[in-house]
């Protein structure tokens, strides 16, 4: 989890070579429309305050109350989000075990959600690798659902392509590979709003909805037409995205001054039950705290779960 001085220093040349100026602000919600999809790849600036605070050895880990919408009817739950930097290998795209100047540097959010329905327990967990050095779409993202009855997993690789593998044990969706066009990715939206929230699009988008939601309700695995607005506040800014086709609505309310803390998401879907019925899934943050959690493995630290106020 740790980045080594030597590839930060590499890393801060990288920086120091290029910047991105911002954009003056003057649509009616306070902030530009942003429709293009970072197909063309720049160097971001990186500040000294985001190099304190992401690159210290130490993760986010914020904990959330979740109420879940799952067969028509509301779960109350738990979800986690794990924030941390890392050094990732460009071709195989998974976690360099070494550090070296040929790693890229990503932004990876690991995301829980546990939730019962009825008798049986949901667990599902999201993963989003974004580059930090440079704009561009995230560079893979993976989802699993586990429950009783079986589980799903779907994997997303960014190559010339977005490749894709999805394995299900639902008929007609067991063993599926396809190639997509770039193009917006739900997923990789939250890791943008905490690399720089200013990059976020808005505007009408062709956009791949988020993993989990494609799996739990079995959509088809594609683009969909969605409208985005950012309503920038003087203490939460709220990141709002429409699905029209889909009647779908995600709103992610945000800290609008760095570090930019996710403080809590709701979700709006129609009810496969009643297509009349709209339930609303909320997740409100309850703890959070900057912890090498990796190495407080042994049973001495168990006890750091009641500061998240986790079971």
């Amino acid at each position: 989890m740790n980045v080594s001085n030597y590839t930060l220093l590499f890393i801060l040349l990288i920086f120091i070579s290029g910047c991105n100026s911002s954009e003056e602000k003057n649509s009616p919600t306070g902030v530009e429309n942003k429709t293009n999809d970072l197909q063309t790849k720049t160097s971001r600036n990186i500040s000294t305050e985001f190099k304190d605070y992401w690159f210290d050895g130490k993760a986010e880990i914020t904990s959330y109350k979740l109420m879940q919408e799952r067969y028509g009817e509301i779960r109350e739950g738990t979800a986690v989000n794990i924030f941390v930097t890392e050094e990732f290998l460009p071709e195989e795209q998974v976690k360099a075990n070494t550090s070296s100047t040929t790693n890229s540097l990503v932004m990876k959010l690991n995301q829980m959600k546990n939730f019962n329905t009825g008798i049986y327990p949901y667990a599902i967990m999201s993963s989003s690798f974004s580059p930090i050095s440079t704009t561009g779409h995230a560079l893979k993202i993976s989802n699993s659902v586990q429950e009783w009855c079986g589980q799903v997993y779907m994997q997303l690789n960014n190559r010339n392509d977005f490749e894709i593998e999805a394995h299900s044990y639902f008929e007609g969706e067991a063993d599926q590979k396809l190639s997509l066009q770039k193009t917006w990715l739900e997923d990789e939206l939250w890791n943008l709003i905490r690399i720089n929230p200013e990059e976020l699009p808005t505007g009408d988008l062709s956009v791949i909805p988020s993993f989990e939601y494609i799996r739990l309700r079995h959509k088809e695995i594609k683009e969909y037409k969605a409208f985005a607005n950012l309503k920038q506040g003087d203490s939460i800014t709220v990141y709002t995205l429409n699905y029209i086709d889909l009647q779908r609505q995600l709103q992610l309310f945000f800290k609008s001054r760095f570090p930019y803390e996710i403080e809590k998401w709701e979700e709006v879907n129609v009810s496969k039950q009643n297509d009349t019925l709209r339930l609303r899934t909320t997740a409100t943050k309850r703890n959070r705290m900057k912890i090498d959690y990796w190495n407080k493995n042994r049973n001495e630290f168990t006890h750091l779960r009641d500061s998240l106020d986790l079971m």
